[in-house]
């Protein structure tokens, strides 16, 4: 059998990865939360609570050190329970947590302020793009093309809507920071023939690398 090192045609086999049991001691790991910094709260609450649905589980508000952290997360508000101590047990078993961090006085400043890994510009020494290595974040939804055509109307900007570019049936959003959230169906990949944007199905380019 190929090694996983060892790329055979263009693939590595990483099926092994699939198999058997997980550590003993990994067992109660939590993939808990990513991390983003942000440049407004505010702006970003809205985004993620009011468009894409989520809840803000827990807050902590750290003036002397100039920053504050918020998580959020696509779960009920009855759910989430009273108390600090409580929402902290809450949210540190919740897994699939985004935490918004804002550093205090970001929100002042003109333009863009963090590189979204994207082929991004932001904060660079030299004013050229990076090639970056985050990508994106990802939600599914019961059916792209209706959850798109509600981020649309909702003002929200596109980076590839459904029917763009060489894979059809998935979409990328900005939040206000420029982050890029994919949108993916719940159920099997499906093309309807014209999106939001008003692209139809036939059209498009090909697949682009978004980190160069």
């Amino acid at each position: 059998m190929t090694s996983a090192a060892e790329p055979k045609d263009g693939k590595y086999d990483v099926s092994e990865w699939m198999k058997g049991e997980r550590p003993d001691a990994t067992k109660d790991y939590i993939m808990q939360q990513t991390m983003m910094r942000i440049k407004n709260p505010k702006k970003s609450l809205e985004f993620y609570c009011d468009v894409l649905g989520f809840k803000l589980v827990l807050y902590n508000e750290f003036p002397e050190w100039g920053f504050s952290v918020y998580f959020v997360a696509p779960v009920e508000a009855v759910n989430i329970p009273e108390g600090r101590e409580a929402q902290w047990q809450y949210c540190m078993n919740l897994p699939g947590c985004i935490e918004l961090t804002w550093n205090h006085g970001s929100e002042t400043e003109e333009g863009s302020v963090y590189n979204t890994g994207n082929a991004d510009a932001t904060g660079t020494a030299d004013g050229q793009k990076v090639k970056g290595g985050f990508g994106h974040l990802g939600i599914t939804v019961p059916d792209v093309y209706e959850a798109c055509e509600r981020f649309k109307e909702m003002g929200c900007e596109f980076h590839k809507s459904p029917n763009s570019g060489g894979m059809k049936g998935l979409a990328f959003v900005k939040d206000p920071d420029g982050y890029l959230i994919e949108v993916l169906p719940q159920g099997k990949m499906i093309t309807k023939p014209i999106d939001c944007m008003g692209v139809m199905a036939e059209s498009g380019e090909g697949y682009k690398d978004n980190s160069k």
